[in-house]
């Protein structure tokens, strides 16, 4: 069965979401990739305000293609999400709620996630012209001179995703 979720996540959805859950997400979701995850983790280790309030958010791990007249984006398939580990348990310490990519994540980046009720969601590689049927709106929010690797805000309806690891570290993602 196919779970249906409504962004900002609760609490108490995260704790009912379990390694395996097939869901349907609709809401706002942050988009980020290693560059900006650079930066955000610069201004953390500085003291400074982020460009953007991650507290309570979802951040897709995705630069988006450019969009063709009439669609919000291009296609828009996950990245690699082992390429942020340096950077997630920063993020999740400041309330980061979930993240969604692709593949394994790291040890601690599943202690944090466990530490701070947190969800990571894999979204289907290879797959990015039909996720991108669920991206209904695009807004670029910080660091435009990024290009496609810029933050931006997602308005999604029904976003195909797995969860990969629940808030309890359980995991559907294979060891080698």
């Amino acid at each position: 069965m196919t779970k249906k979720i409504t962004l900002p996540l609760t609490d108490d959805v995260i704790k009912d979401l379990k390694a395996g859950d097939s869901v349907l997400i609709t809401g706002t979701m942050l988009t980020g990739r290693d560059a900006a995850h650079k930066r955000l983790y610069e201004l953390i280790e500085k003291g400074e305000p982020l460009p953007v309030d991650i507290k309570g958010e979802v951040i897709y791990y995705v630069g988006p293609a450019p969009a063709k007249p009439g669609h919000a984006v291009g296609p828009a398939g996950p990245t690699s999400s082992y390429r942020m580990d340096k950077y997630a348990p920063a993020l999740l310490d400041m309330g980061l709620k979930a993240m969604i990519g692709k593949g394994k994540r790291s040890k601690e980046v599943v202690d944090s996630m466990i530490k701070n009720g947190c969800v990571y969601f894999a979204a289907i590689g290879g797959a990015a012209a039909l996720i991108s049927r669920s991206i209904k709106k695009m807004e670029t929010l910080a660091y435009e001179d990024l290009g496609t690797e810029a933050i931006y805000r997602f308005t999604v309806e029904d976003f195909p995703a797995i969860v990969a690891i629940d808030s309890m570290g359980n995991s559907i993602l294979v060891e080698k």
